[in-house]
């Protein structure tokens, strides 16, 4: 892993840029609508920053996920969104350690700042979307048992949750876009304590900056991939 020191030259221009702009809009907002609960811009910090490392494919990143997820299931638990609270302590949270694991084994070339780009088979695909409506139907009786909130997008949650995590210890490009479908659901979810609490308008503005960096972290895989294969040069 990159030595925190040598972060700014490690960053090209367009991801200090999307960094910087997100993190000065959660500051903005936690400003705005809540100026409450200090956790609430702590983990959304702490996940865009897990965000830009991972679009590096930088194990940092998958260290910072594990941090977040407790974070936001903290913030969760207040709105009784249980369904949160158990994906993310539950399931991404030990997911993203695995991941970790995974990412630290598998370097490119022998650097520890950037992991190898993996892939699945078709076999694999249908695997995982099985275990993951598996897993789904498992949450939906135990978020159902503890009155969760808003349970289709709460339960929605859990299935692109479980895709992300997975593809995300297989070191697979589509890791991201699965992160920026939760997202989506996220902010829907989100939305919808919203308009009860206004204050929770800054998590869902959180989550419409995690959507851009997860496009982004997905953009940079696909040509982190390309590169590791030798088909560009840079």
């Amino acid at each position: 892993m990159i030595n925190l020191k040598t972060a700014v030259n490690y960053f090209s221009p367009f991801e200090k840029l999307l960094w910087l702009s997100s993190a000065v809009l959660i500051v903005i907002s936690f400003c705005i609508f809540d100026r409450g609960s200090i956790s609430t811009p702590i983990a959304s910090l702490i996940g865009v920053t897990s965000l830009i490392f991972s679009a590096k494919g930088n194990p940092i990143g998958q260290l910072l996920m594990i941090i977040f997820s407790v974070f936001y299931g903290i913030i969760s638990l207040g709105c009784a969104y249980y369904g949160e609270v158990a994906t993310y302590l539950g399931m991404t949270a030990p997911m993203a350690l695995f991941a970790l694991i995974s990412w630290l084994k598998n370097p490119f070339e022998g650097r520890r700042s950037e992991v190898k780009v993996g892939s699945i088979s078709r076999k694999e695909v249908v695997f995982m979307l099985l275990l993951s409506a598996v897993v789904t139907a498992v949450f939906y009786f135990i978020l159902d048992a503890f009155g969760t909130a808003n349970m289709l997008p709460s339960t929605l949650s859990v299935t692109t949750s479980f895709i992300a995590v997975y593809l995300t210890f297989r070191r697979n490009p589509f890791f991201a876009l699965a992160y920026a479908a939760n997202d989506i659901v996220l902010i829907i979810l989100w939305t919808m304590a919203a308009l009860k609490n206004i204050s929770y308008l800054s998590v869902v503005i959180c989550f419409i900056v995690f959507l851009i960096n997860d496009l982004y972290g997905f953009v940079s895989w696909l040509r982190m991939g390309k590169r590791q294969n030798g088909n560009v040069t840079a």
